[in-house]
């Protein structure tokens, strides 16, 4: 596993929502009493590996990462002071962001990654009629149309969307030579869990 499964079962990566859609049943562990889906670890896991290895390859000036939930923004934010290449979109998408060259916030995307499909169809919708990958971190409720590629997780915990985007940066250090093995990354999960430094 990128990470020990102990450190994914303490953020709650795997604990969905208490509906699913139709490509969750291909994730989903069990259900629980309180009627809250479980997600397969292992799945989130192979994800994980998959879309961060595909993301981690995009010229970091090209990557678009949009964030509309609260934790999210927190997240991605302290994300992006790492990798201030990197282009975000905090809060809501504006249509014709990657489709109109005529507005003034136009980006030119090779990847997006999405945090919650549900709140971002619009820039899902978008990058699909420009043909560019999407990726998404997906829970038990969440829409999967127009997704290459997806993460099974609690795309709405704190702690959840902090390891994500920990993990993703890790992966990026690793990649791009800032650090030659996991044990030089200091950074803490924590640091994506609070905006104050």
């Amino acid at each position: 596993m990128l990470i020990a499964e102990t450190v994914y079962i303490e953020s709650g990566i795997h604990i969905g929502a208490k509906t699913k859609l139709g490509r969750a049943r291909s994730f989903i562990a069990r259900r629980r009493k309180d009627g809250v889906y479980v997600i397969d670890i292992n799945k989130t896991d192979e994800a994980l590996r998959r879309v961060i290895d595909r993301l981690a390859r995009v010229d970091l000036s090209k990557l678009v990462i949009i964030a509309s939930r609260y934790y999210a923004k927190i997240a991605l934010t302290k994300f992006h002071k790492l990798f201030p290449e990197t282009k975000i979109v905090i809060g809501r998408y504006i249509p014709g962001t990657f489709t109109n060259p005529n507005i003034k916030y136009f980006i030119e995307p090779d990847a997006v990654l999405v945090c919650d499909p549900n709140s971002e169809k619009v820039a899902i919708r978008d990058a699909n009629k420009i043909k560019v990958p999407v990726f998404g971190l997906v829970d038990t409720d969440s829409d999967t149309t127009g997704l290459e590629d997806y993460v099974p997780m609690n795309n709405r915990g704190k702690k959840s969307i902090a390891l994500f985007f920990w993990l993703l940066a890790r992966e990026i250090y690793m990649k791009t030579g800032r650090i030659k093995s996991y044990d030089e990354f200091k950074i803490p999960i924590t640091y994506f869990e609070k905006l104050e430094d």
